[in-house]
């Protein structure tokens, strides 16, 4: 029988340091003289005490390790119980949210999806923007944390072939995985400030610069304007395009820097393939938008680069109405959402890792289908790919497909129309942002669909941000007889 005490305990703790994130907001409100700072003390208290408690409950239960069981049901565990006392100042403050569109926002929000049902975010008090991008920013640090410590040993989504990477390799310099977390958390923190003090040097004002350095270095995207990034343009879009870029790299490699080599970055295979997608959509976007509309070639340069950095990073930011831009490139931005970063970075969707796994092992089934003799054997970056990593990218991709699919019908059986259901799965599982269409596109909200849709795309950005198998997992019969 699976002991849930160490499950308890870390998630008890982690609902008790949430309640005490929401502080920094609690203070910006009474700074404000706006009395929501109350919904924020009463959300902490009960956060640090119940989250407390339960830590305490379950302390008898520790051991030095947990097993995989209890690996999944934490890694899942994690992403459930945050949200809901996540949801606590929306529902207790100004917005008297709903349950369902609380939750919503807070699942947005930790998995930095980017996806709002709320409106009227310039006149929201300052506190409520903030946790949104705490929120975002508490996700992103533990994404990379999970991607870089929980899912290789899950052997999830081909992770696993960054297991003896991160670890063997960076064992050398850094002996352990905490140490490893920890330095990502300094870089992570590090790479913040710079935003934030970047947009501040270029015009934004301190609030502004501060709530968008934390969705911006998560890869987040929630805004402190109903337009978004549209409220801000010229060099800041640049600027944005930067930092979004660098959080969707590996992490592990800006560590491997910090400790004297220089050159990880450059020779990651992953991060080569990134830019390069990157720099051929953006060429192919502006090309388009020169073509299509009379803009000033820095005009369109600027759009593409922003947006289209924002989409394949799963940020979320718009700087323009790309549903204007005609079915083409409609099309692109659509696909271009389900591309992703680098494994071990905050953004999310597919991961352009798992493309390269992919094209290898097609380039050498396609040697083999012309020489049957031969033997070929895919390669990831030099070495090769083993047969326990390929079945696990090619499972991802069958269960990311299928649950699109699935995700989409339901979706329709809800009443909504193709273009939202289909562009509204793909957008939460891959925890891109906005979707498709007027309703959900870059210049809507989530707010006008039904509460069923929005239970269902709460729970595809849970499942895509877990990579989807770590959930599957503990669906089956045999993961609760081990």
């Amino acid at each position: 029988m699976i002991d849930f005490r160490p499950v308890g305990y870390v998630i008890g703790l982690l609902v008790a340091a949430l309640g005490l994130a929401m502080l920094p907001p609690m203070l910006v409100d009474i700074a404000e003289g706006h009395g929501h700072w109350r919904s924020f003390s009463e959300s902490a208290i009960l956060s640090v005490v119940i989250g407390g408690l339960t830590a305490l409950a379950c302390r008898n239960g520790l051991r030095e390790g947990l097993s995989i069981q209890q690996t999944f049901l934490l890694t899942t565990g994690v992403w459930v119980a945050l949200p809901m006392f996540g949801a606590l100042p929306f529902m207790l403050g100004e917005t008297e949210a709903r349950p369902v569109d609380a939750f919503f926002e807070a699942m947005s929000g930790l998995t930095t999806t980017g996806a709002t049902v709320f409106t009227g975010l310039d006149a929201m008090p300052k506190g409520l923007l903030l946790w949104r991008g705490i929120l975002q920013w508490l996700g992103g640090i533990g994404i990379i944390v999970v991607a870089m410590v929980f899912l290789p040993e899950l052997r999830v989504g081909g992770m696993q072939i960054f297991r003896s990477e991160s670890f063997d390799t960076m064992g050398k310099i850094l002996p352990r995985a905490t140490e490893i977390a920890s330095q990502i958390s300094v870089i992570y923190f590090a790479l913040t400030l710079t935003c934030l003090f970047t947009y501040m040097m270029l015009g934004m004002e301190a609030f502004d610069a501060t709530v968008h350095a934390l969705t911006t270095v998560s890869t987040g995207g929630f805004s402190t304007h109903d337009a978004s990034f549209s409220a801000f343009s010229g060099p800041l879009e640049y600027v944005a395009a930067v930092f979004m870029v660098l959080a969707a790299l590996p992490f592990v490699r800006y560590v491997q820097m910090v400790n004297g080599h220089r050159t990880a970055l450059l020779r990651d295979k992953q991060v080569y393939g990134f830019i390069l997608v990157v720099v051929a959509l953006v060429a192919f976007t502006t090309l388009v938008l020169l073509a299509v509309f009379p803009h000033h070639w820095e005009t369109s340069f600027r759009e593409a680069v922003f947006n289209i950095t924002s989409i394949i990073t799963g940020t979320g930011y718009a700087s323009a109405d790309y549903m204007a831009w005609g079915n083409l490139l409609i099309t692109v931005f659509f696909f271009t959402g389900l591309i992703g970063g680098c494994a071990g970075s905050t953004a999310c969707s597919i991961k352009i890792f798992r493309y390269q796994i992919l094209l290898a092992s097609i380039k050498a089934q396609l040697k083999k289908t012309r020489s049957p003799n031969g033997v070929f054997v895919p390669r990831y970056d030099g070495r090769k790919i083993s047969d326990d990593a390929l079945n696990s990218v090619m499972s991802f991709f069958v269960f990311f497909l299928v649950t699109l699919g699935l995700l989409s019908v339901v979706l329709g059986m809800t009443g909504l129309d193709f273009i939202t259901a289909v562009s509204g799965a793909a957008s939460a599982l891959a925890n891109i942002g906005p979707g498709l269409g007027d309703t959900i596109g870059p210049a809507g909200t989530f707010a006008d669909l039904n509460d069923t849709a929005k239970w269902v795309l709460s729970l595809a950005m849970l499942i895509g941000r877990l990579e989807l198998l770590v959930v599957y997992a503990m669906l089956t019969v045999a993961f609760w007889r081990g």
